[in-house]
């Protein structure tokens, strides 16, 4: 199982953790960061589906990321088959496809925990902020599919560069938002199980800085041609 190397005391996220690994599906995971974080999850144990809308591409998808575990744990399904059997549905496609793609497996997602990693980037400036229309790309998500699906947002922040190496250490913590307390705790674990930090950052409404700070870090990027600049929150253990 993959460590981050951070000790921390029992709380209700490790305990979720240590009882039962999940079934995770990542619609949009056929992409860089979907597939990057589907792997690392692979690689601590958990049941990876790869969704996408076409069967094919996901089971490519899902191919490639088995040849690199060196086994084969990862499947590959339509996105609705793949929110269909899946205990918790992480959400990673383009801001452009974020409505369309909540629309197709909205039966499917109720009673599920759903982490939003979108970011409403308004291409070509994706160095610049750009708030949606409904706020936060969490935030419409929330409108759009009702209050039978607990709706997480994070990892937003974390670049996709080295997340399929996994002796590479992702310097980057996760802020985590939501309000509801056991899905925010499942979203923490995921992001120990990934080999990050995960930092409750109070409720969904607070995506709206991670969800912004993707396009500051884009930024960052360019400006110091590197690829994989992060953040990293003082003062806690």
């Amino acid at each position: 199982m993959y460590s981050s190397g951070y000790t921390k005391s029992p709380t209700l996220w490790e305990i979720i953790l240590s009882q039962t690994l999940k079934t995770i599906a990542l619609l949009g995971g056929t992409g860089n960061e979907g597939g990057g974080l589907a792997f690392r999850w692979a690689h601590y144990g958990h049941q990876v589906i790869i969704g996408s809308r076409q069967q094919e591409k996901a089971e490519n998808a899902a191919a490639e990321l088995n040849a690199l575990l060196g086994e084969n744990v990862v499947r590959g399904m339509t996105n609705a088959e793949s929110a269909s059997h899946a205990d918790i549905v992480i959400l990673t496609v383009p801001y452009a496809a974020h409505k369309a793609t909540l629309e197709s497996v909205k039966d499917q997602l109720q009673g599920k925990i759903l982490i939003d990693v979108t970011v409403p980037l308004q291409p070509p400036r994706v160095d610049v902020v750009a708030l949606p229309a409904g706020r936060t790309a969490a935030e419409e998500a929330v409108a759009l599919l009702g209050p039978g699906v607990r709706i997480v947002s994070a990892f937003q922040n974390v670049s996709a560069a080295h997340l399929k190496d996994i002796n590479y250490v992702v310097e980057c913590d996760v802020l985590i938002s939501g309000d509801d307390p056991e899905a925010k705790a499942q979203a923490l674990a995921l992001a120990e199980a990934a080999g990050m930090r995960g930092v409750d950052a109070g409720p969904l409404a607070n995506a709206i800085v991670a969800e912004s700070l993707t396009s500051v870090l884009i930024a960052i990027n360019k400006r110091y041609k590197v690829k994989a600049s992060g953040i990293r929150i003082t003062g806690i253990d």
